[in-house]
Order: structure tokens, then sequence, then C-alpha cells
């Protein structure tokens, strides 16, 4: 494990994990960044949308696939700005969405999980047999990091063909103390914000295939383990939700990663406690472990009021450049 403190510190207008996470999704200003979407038929006959920047790089030049957090998107203010940087860079940058987080409802009775890592597989197979010749750098932030994270561990040495380096940023590695993290206090306005989207397109899921789950219950569901619980294990072939948390946490397998990997979380990440973050001996020599004590979830500003969001994807697509 290579444990490296990046000389990141929060502005002093900007104090705490919360604001440090609020500030960036809500109030920042982010770059604009024009996509081009395209879909493609997955394995089992549903679909995903994945969103390219308009940029055409050079044959040669990397390419950089993001995967995105709980109820993330494109439009997501990470997603912007690591794209935005890409291309500053000249690289060609695509964010692909999981399942139903597009716009529109994925066809199978199914969505998407912290632990998909069969989704990371293919996707990120397909995408290096059509750039066979260029670096391919995959990314993560908070549930898409977790994900990618578990592809990593479980393919050890055989994802060095398919990705040339990789980051996870602000990834929930270990998920049954980040679910427990967001049942308390004000981290419930989080597990609001997102069960309100979550069960919006539950309920669409219900039409859909009729008696999935209980409706009623989905409802009813006040936080995430209780989603979960509900929804997410059992459609995903999951026990219950504690078998779920366990099996899909990335944590037990980082000691396993070959290929080179950020591994970048603030120490006051409301979504993570730091006493959750993996310790020496949990963590393979491919891992350079960065936890800086400020920068929130998915936050890390800089700057005067009112900040910028540069220090992020400087630093993650600089450790992806490094020779």
């Amino acid at each position: 494990m290579h444990e490296w403190h990046p000389r990141y510190r929060a502005p002093l207008w900007l104090p705490g994990g919360n604001l440090q996470t609020l500030y960036p999704a809500l109030l920042a200003r982010h770059p604009a960044v024009t996509y081009r979407r395209e879909r493609w038929d997955t394995p089992d006959g549903d679909f995903i949308d994945l969103d390219w920047t308009i940029t055409r790089p050079a044959e040669s030049a990397p390419v950089m696939v993001l995967f995105h957090g709980l109820e993330g998107s494109s439009a997501s203010h990470y997603a912007r700005s690591l794209m935005h940087a890409a291309n500053r860079r000249g690289w060609q940058g695509v964010v692909v969405h999981f399942r139903g987080c597009s716009g529109e409802l994925n066809r199978l009775p199914r969505a998407y999980h912290s632990g998909d890592s069969a989704e990371i597989d293919w996707i990120l197979r397909r995408l290096r047999s059509r750039y066979v010749d260029a670096p391919l750098y995959a990314a993560g932030v908070s549930l898409g990091g977790n994900a990618l994270l578990k592809w990593l561990g479980e393919q050890g040495a055989t994802a060095l063909s398919t990705v040339n380096r990789a980051a996870a940023i602000s990834a929930p590695v270990d998920l049954t103390a980040a679910g427990a993290a967001l049942e308390d206090g004000f981290n419930m306005v989080y597990t609001r914000n997102f069960l309100a989207t979550m069960k919006r397109k539950s309920l669409q899921k219900l039409r859909q295939h009729p008696g999935l789950f209980d409706g009623e219950r989905v409802r009813a569901a006040r936080t995430l383990r209780e989603f979960d619980d509900l929804v997410t294990a059992p459609l995903h072939g999951f026990r219950d939700v504690d078998d779920y948390w366990t099996r899909a946490s990335s944590k037990p397998g980082l000691a396993r990663v070959a290929v080179p990997t950020l591994l970048l979380n603030a120490r006051n990440d409301p979504f993570l406690p730091a006493s959750a973050l993996p310790q020496e001996g949990e963590i393979s020599a491919a891992v350079t472990a960065c936890f800086p004590d400020e920068g929130g979830h998915a936050g890390f500003m800089t700057g005067s009021f009112p900040g910028t969001l540069a220090w992020l994807p400087e630093f993650a697509l600089g450790f992806l450049s490094t020779p």
C-alpha cells in the first residue's frame, strides 16, 4: 500500500464534510460539456446509454471512461468536471450510464448496484476492443468507484490487458459502514434525496413488471437499508441487504488489484467514516491510497469564493496519465 497525502486543503469559507459535499453538487459553477449519446444493447437484452465528449481526438489519444455514482449521470458535477478536463488534455471521454440512469427506464426487471462488476467487465472489454491501441483509463465516483474497484480486485492481473490505469473517487468500499453512516443525523438529508428518485424509478419498474416487489413497502421505506432490502438485493440475486452489502463491497478485494489504481477518499466524507477506510495490508502495492483530511464526498473544492472544481480532475487525470 502506497499512502500519499496530496496537498489538498479545503477553502476556509467551506468548512466541514457536509458543506464540502453539498456546495460542489448544488451551488458551484460547472464547466459546460457537449455530449454525443450512443446506445449499447447489453448481453442480456437490455440497454445502456453512453455519453461521449464531442471532441474528436487523435487516433492514439487516451480514452477515459467514467462510472457515475448513485443516481448520477453525465450531468453530475464531477462528471462534467472530469470530462471537461479530459477534453482539455485531448483525450476522448465517455460517461457510462448505469441502467435506468440516462433518463429512460431500462427494459429488464433489474436496475444497477454497487457491486455490479459483471456490468463493468463487458463494458470495459467492449471499449478495449474498439480502442485496441489507445491507453484506456477507467474512473469511478462513489458507487461507480466501488463497482470498478470490485472488478479490479476480481480480475487481478487479468485486468491489465483491458485497462492501463484506474481511479476510484469517494468510493464506499465498505457498504455496511456506508449504509450505517447514511442513517445517522444530518446524513438523512442525502438519504432522502437518493430515495426520492430511487423510489420513483422503482415504482415505474413495478408498473413495467407487476409483482416484482411490494410497492407499498417501497413507498414507506425511510432508509437505504430498507430500500436495498426490498428492491436492490432481491432484484440482483442477493439474499437480503446484509448479503448485498457484504458481497458487493470492494474492500476485501483491494489486496488483489494489479492495475495501477488511485484510491481517493476524504477522511471527512459523510458517506464513509474514516474508520472504515482500508488499512495497511488490505491494499495491494498497485494501489495508491490518498486520504486527505478534507474534501467531503466527491467535492474537493479549491480557491476563493465561489471556488472551482479544478483540483479533483487535475489530480485524478494526472495520476491516470502517469507513465
